[in-house]
Order: structure tokens, then C-alpha cells, then sequence
């Protein structure tokens, strides 16, 4: 999600919530920098040991906004373990809470309005992940984002054809979102519930069904089968904080 996956692209990178952030950021912060850690695919555990210690050496306290999103992937897959996933994401926290800086956390939507059986895993499996999400926020003072109880963000026209990750109105939504929250300057619409989608005909969901198979679920299936993730072999979009300037 912070790498901005299925956003548009700019300058050869997927452009993301954060990024847009930074752009109003950097206009109303003398000094600004920006630096950008995520990849896809990372479990927490990986993010814990590979993103944490890089994004500790970068923060100056009381200076410094860190964002933290992690758990996600290890809640979706088959092999999901709550318990270990919770207690390497609490010790993420922990060591981000100690640094001084501005922690964001954010809660992951339970009730994506899709019916499915696998929908209702994930639905369950997330209202545990982020009771401890919403728990750990109050203990450590971290800035929540949670969208649960905002019925507009079940709307799937938010969402990529992969299903899974947000399309660039998405991303623009969480942005203004977060902008809002600091009291920066944003679309006031970011909340605004779009048109009642017209009924797509039968033919055309078989279509976007067997294209998301092809697409995206056997890739998928293929890549666990291998041991393998997306991220493999990517590195950051930005691991050093950059002086930036608005991309758009």
C-alpha cells in the first residue's frame, strides 16, 4: 500500500498515498525530505528486520513522521499465523514508538462489501488484527487510521483489477484522508461516496472473473507454490530521505 501499488505511474514508479502526501508536505515544511521504505509483498517479519532498523537510523525526534503498515500479507495467506504475526508487529511498534517520532498506524478494512467465502476469512481474521492495531495506537499516542465504520471505502470501484490493492482513486482518498488529519490543505470530497455503480451485465463479470484468474490468482498461487513473493529482488522507491517536490 505505502509503495503505492496500482497507482499511476510516475517517473517509473508507482506513485501512492504517500508520495502524494509528500507533495503537499513539501510545500508547507521548510526542509522537507521524504524517503519511501516499502515494498511489496514484505511479511512483517521482514519488515521488521529489514525496513525498521533502515527507517530508525533516518529519524530525528520530534521532527520526524514514520509511517507504519505491516501484517497484511502474512493475514492473507493460508499458512497465517495470528499470534506471531501480532507479536512481531507489536515489537515494530515499539521500537518506532521509542524513536520521538509522529507514528501512523493504520487498521486494514474488514468488510470489503464482496461476498465470498474467502472474503469472510479475511473479514474475521482482520477484526482480531486490528483490535490489537486500535489497542497499540492508544498505548504508544500513534496517529490511527482506521477506515472500518466508513461505508464508502467498501466501494470496489477504490480498487485495483488485482482486487487487492487501491487504483489511484484509492489512493488519492487515503491521501486527502491523512492530509485532513494533519490539517493540511485537501479535497474536502475525499469522503464523498461515488454515484450508484450501474448493474454490470452477467457476461461481462464472467469476463473480469476468468481475466483476474489469468491475471493475477494463478500467478499468485504460483509464486507460494515457488516460495517466492513480488517483492523479491526490489528495493525501495526512495531509501534515503530526498528533498522533495510536488510530482504532479
Amino acid at each position: 500500500m505505502t509503495e503505492g501499488m496500482s497507482d499511476e505511474i510516475v517517473d517509473g514508479k508507482y506513485r501512492g498515498w504517500a508520495d502524494r502526501v509528500a507533495d503537499v508536505m513539501s510545500q508547507h515544511y521548510q526542509g522537507f525530505t521524504y524517503a519511501n521504505l516499502a515494498v511489496r509483498g514484505k511479511l512483517v517479519g521482514q519488515v521488521l528486520e529489514e525496513q525498521i532498523p533502515h527507517a530508525m537510523n533516518l529519524i530525528e525526534a520530534g521532527t520526524t513522521l514514520v509511517s507504519f503498515h505491516a501484517g497484511a500479507n502474512d493475514v492473507i495467506r493460508w499458512n497465517y499465523e495470528p499470534s506471531k504475526t501480532i507479536e512481531t508487529y507489536d515489537r515494530g511498534v515499539d521500537l518506532l514508538a521509542k524513536t520521538g517520532a509522529t507514528l501512523m498506524l493504520f487498521c486494514v478494512l474488514e468488510d470489503t462489501g464482496v461476498e465470498s467465502k474467502r472474503a469472510e476469512i479475511w473479514r474475521t481474521r482482520f477484526e482480531i488484527f486490528n483490535a490489537n492495531v486500535r489497542k497499540r495506537a492508544a498505548e504508544v499516542g500513534a496517529v490511527l487510521f482506521d477506515p472500518n465504520g466508513h461505508t464508502f471505502w467498501k466501494d470496489q470501484r477504490f480498487i485495483d483489477a488485482d482486487r487487492l490493492h487501491l487504483n489511484s482513486e484509492g489512493h488519492r482518498r487515503v491521501a486527502q484522508a491523512v492530509l485532513a488529519r494533519f490539517e493540511l490543505p485537501h479535497d474536502p470530497d475525499w469522503n464523498t461516496p461515488l454515484p450508484p455503480a450501474p448493474e454490470k451485465p452477467r457476461i461481462e463479470k464472467l469476463a473480469e472473473e476468468a481475466r483476474w484468474i489469468k491475471d493475477f490468482a494463478v500467478p499468485w498461487v504460483i509464486r507460494r507454490a515457488r516460495g517466492r513473493s513480488s517483492g523479491d529482488g526490489r528495493s525501495p522507491k526512495y531509501p534515503s530521505p530526498i528533498e522533495w517536490s510536488a510530482r504532479n
